[in-house]
């Protein structure tokens, strides 16, 4: 679904904050993008929307992103914010939801359509007409990600999804990404969430990989992620 081949990006020459990131991400599959501060995740992330033009080769879905692509690419990507306010720019939930499919020219009745399913399939109904400046920061994150599920994307780009949030409605995220189908790409702090949601991580470090792997074998080696300015999830410190 999403291939990477020698990506590299560097704001300013010389200093570069990607550096030869090559990797495979299968249809389906969920991955944790992990690392400290300036480790690149943010601008890795960033290239694969398009936002910012790397070195190398990005393939999303089979086609390579180019300018001329930009537009297919980013219709098979669905990106969820860490604020979720600015994501959330219509006054209701619903009208946030069918601004994008509607903008792709599906008619209003076909948009609807797929509103009522995915707020049916999240549990979300009674948010449908709420208005976005009257509901808590948890449910507001859940109708970010019914936004972006309702576009249809082949894959889910989420950055910090549980930040900030309550461990009740932290719990309902997590429930809800576990639940997705289509291919997803979390970037996140939060490791026991990482632990919870995805089958494999990418520790980035520097701007290069510095591991790939199955996520409770990289989660549990305590020296690779201290030597990496990370600590072992919550549940296994101690």
């Amino acid at each position: 679904m999403i291939t990477l081949e020698n990506v590299s990006f560097a704001y300013e020459p010389g200093r570069p904050v990607l550096d030869g990131i090559s990797f495979h991400i299968a249809p389906g599959e969920a991955v944790g993008l992990i690392g400290a501060n300036g480790a690149g995740k943010s601008t890795l992330m960033k290239v694969l929307l398009g936002l910012e033009k790397a070195e190398g080769r990005v393939m999303v879905g089979g086609e390579e992103l180019t300018k001329e692509s930009l537009p297919r690419v980013r219709r098979k990507l669905g990106f969820v914010l860490q604020n979720s306010d600015n994501q959330m720019f219509m006054p209701t939930v619903y009208e946030d939801m069918v601004f994008g499919p509607m903008n792709y020219g599906l008619s209003r009745e076909e948009a609807d359509r797929r509103v009522d399913a995915v707020l049916e399939k999240l549990g979300l109904e009674a948010l449908k007409h709420r208005h976005n400046h009257r509901i808590s920061g948890g449910e507001k994150r859940m109708a970010a990600i019914a936004t972006v599920l309702a576009m249809e994307p082949e894959a889910v780009l989420m950055d910090e999804p549980t930040s900030a949030l309550d461990p009740f409605n932290r719990r309902l995220v997590i429930n809800t990404i576990r639940e997705l189908g289509q291919t997803r790409v979390i970037t996140s702090h939060d490791l026991d969430m990482i632990l919870d949601t995805c089958s494999r991580v990418i520790l980035l470090s520097g701007g290069r990989i510095a591991a790939d792997g199955p996520t409770e074998e990289i989660l549990r080696d305590k020296a690779l992620l201290e030597a990496h300015r990370m600590e072992l999830p919550l549940r296994w410190q101690g």
